[in-house]
């Protein structure tokens, strides 16, 4: 599974003026995501604002990226939720063809015990016909999934490939890093962990300011896996105020400000969530010139 080393970008999902998803768009962002070096793609994670798409939309976006794509990069699908019976049944049901890997979320808004993620992931794995990467996002979930749980899983099922790790914790991280399988991917859930958990030993990142800045982003992930600390720095000092701007009003109304000042979609959310405010689009704007030498 050395595909999911490197940099994976989140896509968003692209809606028109109408708030339908926009298939044109959708494909000029995966070519955006190839030529940018993008190491592979994750379709319908959070960022792809899944929770608000109807199951005809999901299987239109999955196609799309299927078709454009065109077998170029690894793709992974996002397939996660508190309904344990509802997820198994759709990992059954589904056909995931040109998809290399699943990646879900451990159950939000339940608060399951540790004993309760691990029965979650252990149906999940048992049912699903592809590998699994594991989620772990406290601040959307509500609950934290510990590194003996992550660690658990990870010997007890083939299939349970790798984790990505948006804790933010770096001892977390540690923990993991230190006692994995050898063969286990620990990848950052968050940009501003990226370089710190590949310098660690991690294999990479699932970004979403990458996305918008690809050719840097996955630059300063490469240089990272190099061992070449001092320029992935230096680059990550540059895209830093991006990754807090990108989030100040909510993910994914940030990097779809990026993504309509590149003319690749428009800035279109679905609710309960609302359009980056004007002062935010401005502030992003200026970043983004401010790092015009460094992400061209």
């Amino acid at each position: 599974m050395e595909q999911f080393v490197g940099t994976g970008v989140a896509l968003i999902t692209p809606f028109d003026s109408d708030g339908r998803v926009d298939v044109g768009a959708l494909q000029r962002i995966v070519e955006y995501q190839i030529a940018g070096g993008i190491d592979y793609l994750v379709v319908m994670g959070t960022t792809a604002e899944s929770a608000t798409l109807t199951k005809s939309e999901k299987a239109l976006v999955m196609g799309a990226v299927s078709k454009t794509n065109a077998g170029r990069l690894p793709l992974v699908f996002g397939v996660g939720g508190n309904n344990t019976h509802a997820l198994v049944e759709e990992l059954r049901q589904t056909d995931f063809m040109d998809y290399e890997a699943i990646l879900s979320v451990s159950p939000a808004y339940s608060k399951p015990t540790q004993e309760g993620i691990y029965q979650h992931f252990k149906a999940l794995a048992l049912a699903s016909p592809l590998p699994i990467i594991l989620y772990n996002v406290p601040s959307r979930t509500g609950s934290n999934m510990l590194p003996e749980t992550t660690l658990r899983l990870a010997r007890d099922f083939e299939n349970i490939i790798g984790i990505k790790e948006a804790s933010g914790d770096m001892l977390q991280l540690d923990q993991i890093f230190q006692n994995k399988p050898s063969d286990f991917h620990l990848i950052s859930g968050d940009d501003f962990t990226a370089l710190a958990t590949v310098l660690a030993g991690g294999s990479g990142v699932i970004s979403v300011l990458g996305q918008g800045l690809p050719k840097a982003f996955s630059r300063m992930i490469t240089l990272g896996l190099r061992g070449e600390s001092e320029t992935a720095y230096e680059i990550h000092q540059t895209l830093l105020n991006g990754m807090h701007l990108i989030f100040e009003e909510g993910n994914p109304a940030g990097i779809k400000v990026i993504m309509e000042h590149y003319d690749l979609s428009t800035d279109t959310v679905r609710l309960p969530l609302v359009k980056a405010s004007t002062d935010l689009k401005k502030r992003i704007k200026t970043f983004l010139k401010s790092t015009h030498l460094v992400t061209a």
